[in-house]
């Protein structure tokens, strides 16, 4: 396995070597981007591999086998802070390149849509202006990296801004962010959602720039918390189990007056909509979650949104690593109708 990794690492870099040759510089329409993004599923953002390659729990394999199951895009949770000091400029280690660059190169391979999350929504929203040079810095390493990846690789600037990180200053923080981006990779697609766990209620916040129309918004649901968080000690919901979610019309109704305030949102700013994170813990009951999903599933691409699940495997998991199976009735809730994007 050790050797299969190493040989995917030096193909990407060759695959990057063609195009930085090849000169490829053509923005793409962000709605095209939008539609190639399809549906999708969250990786690794909390796998060992980044310790340590052979504690990985996801395999080479997975990346073809998310393809085979009717997905398009992975959304790769990535958590550099931790590696880094000021001592030498907030440098990535070699290592975790590599396990970029492996994952990166395996999704491209078989025919998946890339997107690289900065993920640490914790740190920044904990105290943001001592984070913020590792924020900045982080942008300046990736967009030289990536310079001249395909368009099928798009940069999400923060997953979850919120708490101290503020509307006002997460406005100035992504546009500096995105000033740094465009130096290097000016058609790039960036994706970026509102303060506030990327919360529909604070899109009236979000200030994008006019003048750079090749960004995706992005928006997170979760709605209601004490259904898909139950159990969930993390979420304050540890004892609260045995919640349903039958598809009344009340619950129907909720949902997609939510969407709707995100489609006028996007539309009276010409933005497309990625919905980056949905789904339900595992202790909910199953013919719940199924329920729920199917049906934000369907209503968000009925709206000509993207999205990705929450996640593949840990906890709202898609894959059992241990059986090595899908779960099977999320994934059909998430991927057996027709897909209209695909149209």
């Amino acid at each position: 396995m050790v050797r299969e990794e190493k040989s995917s690492s030096r193909l990407y870099a060759m695959v990057v070597f063609v195009l930085c040759l090849a000169g490829v510089s053509s923005a793409v329409d962000p709605f095209i981007q939008n539609q190639k993004l399809g549906r999708g599923v969250n990786i690794i953002g909390y796998d060992p591999l980044w310790n340590s390659r052979d504690q990985a729990r996801f395999k080479t394999g997975y990346f073809q086998m998310i393809k085979e199951a009717g997905l398009g895009n992975v959304r790769i949770n990535l958590h550099p802070f931790r590696r880094v000091n000021q001592g030498n400029d907030f440098a990535l280690p070699a290592s975790w390149w590599e396990t970029l660059d492996w994952a990166t190169s395996n999704a491209l391979q078989s025919g998946l849509m890339v997107i690289l999350d900065l993920h640490e929504f914790g740190a920044m929203g904990t105290d943001p202006e001592t984070n913020k040079p590792k924020f900045l810095a982080f942008w300046r390493q990736v967009s030289e990296r990536f310079r001249n990846a395909p368009d099928n690789v798009l940069f999400e600037i923060l997953n979850e801004p919120s708490r101290k990180l503020t509307p006002e200053m997460w406005n100035q923080y992504f546009g500096e962010a995105l000033a740094i981006i465009r130096k290097t990779n000016p058609t790039r697609t960036v994706i970026v959602g509102p303060a506030g766990y990327n919360s529909i209620g604070q899109l009236g916040e979000l200030k994008l720039p006019e003048d750079d129309r090749n960004i995706i918004l992005t928006v997170h649901y979760y709605s209601p918390m004490e259904f898909t968080h139950q159990g969930a000690s993390w979420a304050g919901y540890k004892d609260k189990v045995g919640v349903e979610w039958k598809g009344t019309d009340a619950q129907k109704s909720a949902v997609e007056r939510d969407f709707a305030k995100a489609q006028t949102w996007a539309k009276d700013r010409n933005r497309p909509v990625f919905l980056g994170e949905f789904g339900v813990y595992d202790k909910a009951p199953m013919e719940s979650r199924v329920r729920y999903l199917a049906f934000l599933a369907g209503t968000v691409e009925k709206l000509g949104w993207s999205w990705a699940y929450w996640q593949f495997d840990g906890d709202f998991v898609l894959y059992d690593i241990q059986s090595d199976k899908w779960v099977e009735p999320v994934r059909d809730a998430l991927t057996s109708r027709s897909n209209p994007q695909s149209k």
